[in-house]
C-alpha cells in the first residue's frame, strides 16, 4: 500500500461562458446543480470521499464567487481550504501557489488536480485510475488522464499516446499534445486508437511539479512564490499576495509543462466522463426520453424531438421542434440550433461589449447572508425581495441617494435604524430614511424574507457606505 498522501487540488475558478445564460461571471457552472441536486463542485469533492490516500483537498477559486464555494462545501463530507487569486492567470499558476501550500502541510505529497466543473460517472473506473496514478506519481511522472474517445469530438485537445510505461500501471509516454482538430481529423484520431481527450486531470508529486516548473517558467514559479509568502488569513480564506500574483504570467500546465517536461505520462480513462462544456453536451448526458428530448422544469412540447429544454420559472411550450437548445432564466431566454451551441460564447461577448448585467448576474443574486432579486425598477423606485438565512446579518450601511421601506412577510428581523434596534415580525415594516445607519439580521431559526422598496435619485448597488460587515467586505 501506497505511503503517499493526496491532496486534490479543485480547480473552480473558470466562468463557463458556453452555458450562458445559466452560467454567469459571478454565478458559473460549476455552482450550478446541472446533472443532478448536487452542484458540479460538489460533485467533485463527493467523489473523493472514501479514497483512503487522500486527505484534505485545496480549492482555488475567484474572489468574487468565495461565499458561494465555501457555502457550498459546508455541505460536502471533507474539510477543504479555500485559496483565492485575486486576478486569472490560467492553471499552471493556480496549481503552483497549490503545491506551494501543500508543502506546507505535508512532506512533499501527490497532487491531484481536478476541475470543478466536469462529470464522472463511473467512479468506480476512477478510483481504479487513481491507483495507477499514484504509483506513476511516486515514481517521479508527470501524469495526466487521458479519457478514451467515444465520438470524434472536435471540442476537445487531443493525447497522443507513445511506449507503454509500466504495463500494471496501464501508463503511456505522451508523445504528443494537440490543439482541437476538425472533424475530418478527429475522425482519424479516433479510428487510429492512439489518441485521447485532453482531460485536465492531473497527478504528480508537489515538488516534481515545481522543479519542472522552475526549469521551463522561471519568471512564474518566482510570482508564485511571492504570492504564497505574502498570504494572509481572511475568515475561512486564504488570501493571496495580489501584488506578487498580478506579475506572474498566465499560462495553462500543459503549454508551461507538460508540453516540455521528458516526464509526461498518459492513463487511459473510461469513466463515462463529460466537461459538461455546452448545451449539447448536457443534451447527451440528460437522459432522453422515447423522443430524444431533455426537459428540465415545466416544459411541455408537442411534436418536439431531440432537443433539450430547460425552463428555470416559466413553463415553456414547444411546437414542431428539432434539434433545439432552449434555456429560460428569469430575464433571458436563449433559443439556439443544436449544432451551434459552441457559438453561445459570442452572444456572450456581444453582451459584453455594451456591458448588459445579464453576463454578470442572474436576477437572484446571491450575498454571504443569503441573496436578493430585483423584482421591478423604474425611474426613481426600484422593489426587491430579500432572503437572509438564520442567523445571518447584513453590513452596517448607509446610502448616500436613497431610502429604503422594509416590509417582512415570512420569519423575523431584527433591525437596526439610525439609533433604534427593534424587531419586526411577518406584515410589520420600517422606513430608513436618506443616510441613515442601518442594518437587517435574522434572528430566528428559518429564513427571513421581506420586500424593500427603495425610492430616490440613483438605486445603484454601488451607492453603499459599509460602517461595519462581519465578512471582511470592502468589494461587494
Amino acid at each position: 500500500m501506497s505511503e503517499s498522501v493526496i491532496i486534490p487540488v479543485i480547480l473552480a475558478g473558470g466562468s463557463g461562458t458556453r452555458l450562458w445564460p445559466l452560467s454567469r461571471s459571478l454565478y458559473p457552472k460549476q455552482l450550478l446543480p446541472l446533472v443532478n441536486e448536487r452542484t458540479l463542485l460538489q460533485n467533485t469533492v463527493d467523489r473523493l470521499a472514501g479514497v483512503p490516500e487522500v486527505t484534505a483537498p485545496l480549492v482555488i477559486c475567484n474572489t468574487e464567487h468565495r461565499f458561494m464555494v465555501a457555502e457550498q462545501l459546508r455541505d460536502t463530507a471533507m474539510d477543504v481550504a479555500i485559496l483565492l487569486e485575486p486576478v486569472g492567470r490560467n492553471t499552471a499558476p493556480a496549481v503552483a501557489i497549490a503545491a506551494f501550500e501543500a508543502l506546507a502541510r505535508e512532506d512533499d505529497p501527490v497532487l491531484l488536480v481536478l476541475p470543478a466543473d466536469h462529470l464522472i460517472n463511473d467512479e468506480v473506473a476512477f478510483r481504479m485510475a487513481l491507483a495507477g496514478g499514484l504509483l506513476c506519481a511516486e515514481r517521479g511522472d508527470l501524469l495526466t488522464f487521458g479519457i478514451t474517445p467515444q465520438k470524434p469530438e472536435t471540442g476537445y485537445g487531443y493525447i497522443r499516446k507513445g511506449d507503454l510505461v509500466v504495463a500494471t500501471d496501464g501508463a503511456y509516454q505522451v508523445a504528443s499534445f494537440v490543439e482541437k482538430p476538425d472533424l475530418v481529423t478527429a475522425q482519424g484520431y479516433l479510428d487510429s486508437g492512439e489518441y485521447l481527450w485532453n482531460s485536465g486531470m492531473f497527478m504528480f508529486k508537489a515538488r516534481r511539479y515545481l522543479e519542472e516548473l522552475e526549469l521551463f517558467a522561471p519568471e512564474m514559479i518566482t510570482a508564485c512564490r511571492a504570492a504564497h509568502v505574502g498570504k494572509v488569513q481572511d475568515l475561512d480564506f486564504i488570501r493571496l499576495g495580489e501584488e506578487a500574483f498580478g506579475r506572474c504570467p498566465n499560462d495553462s500546465i500543459d503549454y508551461a509543462v507538460m508540453e516540455k517536461t521528458d516526464g509526461a505520462c498518459v492513463i487511459p480513462l473510461d469513466c463515462g466522463w463529460s466537461d459538461i462544456g455546452s448545451w449539447a453536451a448536457l443534451w447527451e448526458q440528460g437522459g432522453q426520453d422515447s423522443n430524444g428530448n431533455v426537459f428540465k422544469g415545466e416544459v411541455i412540447g408537442e411534436d418536439v424531438h431531440d432537443c433539450y429544454i430547460h425552463a428555470t420559472g416559466r413553463m415553456v411550450a414547444a411546437v414542431g421542434l428539432a434539434d433545439h437548445v432552449v434555456v429560460e432564466t428569469a430575464d433571458v431566454v436563449l433559443v439556439a440550433a443544436k449544432d451551434r451551441v459552441q457559438d453561445v460564447k459570442a452572444i456572450v461577448e456581444k453582451l459584453k461589449a455594451v456591458q448588459r448585467p445579464e453576463v454578470v448576474l442572474h436576477r437572484q443574486v446571491f450575498r454571504p447572508w443569503g441573496s436578493y432579486e430585483c423584482i421591478d425598477s423604474a425611474d426613481r423606485f426600484k422593489v426587491k425581495r430579500i432572503i437572509v438565512n438564520p442567523g445571518a446579518r447584513l453590513s452596517l450601511q448607509g446610502h448616500h441617494h436613497r431610502a429604503e421601506h422594509w416590509i417582512v412577510v415570512k420569519g423575523t428581523a431584527r433591525v437596526v435604524n439610525g439609533d433604534q434596534e427593534i424587531v419586526l415580525s411577518e406584515n410589520q415594516s420600517t422606513y430608513i430614511p436618506i443616510g441613515a445607519p442601518h442594518r437587517l439580521e435574522n434572528p430566528g431559526r428559518i429564513p427571513l424574507e421581506l420586500i424593500e422598496v427603495q425610492s430616490g435619485s440613483y438605486l445603484g448597488e454601488d451607492d453603499i457606505v459599509r460602517f461595519e460587515d462581519i465578512y471582511g467586505r470592502n468589494d461587494l
